[in-house]
């Protein structure tokens, strides 16, 4: 079992600039995948970036070149920089760890940090 807990979450003007933190019971190098999600009023749930154990990174094509995931080495935390926010950004942004298994993978997601981008 992973818990996991988002937190940074909040309002922000158009242009501006948030960072959100997820922290893992588990050290994530015991995580084949980490990655954030985020979800809109109406709309399904899509991957923002992800993480690999190895370190290799993907975004989705909206936040690329504004936003950065990023990883604690020592700790079990997982970071999403956001940079130049807009509007259509507004969202609930949830956490995901998947872990791999002979049988399979199990996909842990965290309770989702509102993040609201207005003016």
């Amino acid at each position: 079992q992973v818990q996991l807990v988002e937190s940074g979450g909040g309002l922000v003007q158009p242009g501006g600039s948030l960072r959100l933190s997820c922290a893992a019971s588990i050290s994530i190098f015991s995580i084949s995948n980490m990655g954030w999600y985020r979800q809109a009023p109406g709309k399904q749930r899509e991957l923002v970036a992800g993480i690999s154990r190895g370190g290799s990174t993907n975004y989705a094509d909206s936040v690329k070149g504004r936003f950065t995931i990023s990883r604690d080495n020592a700790g079990n935390t997982v970071y999403l920089q956001m940079n130049s926010l807009k509007p259509e950004d507004t969202a609930v942004y949830y956490c995901n760890a998947r872990k791999s298994f002979v049988a399979g993978t199990i996909d842990y997601w965290g309770q989702g940090t509102q993040v609201t981008v207005s003016s």
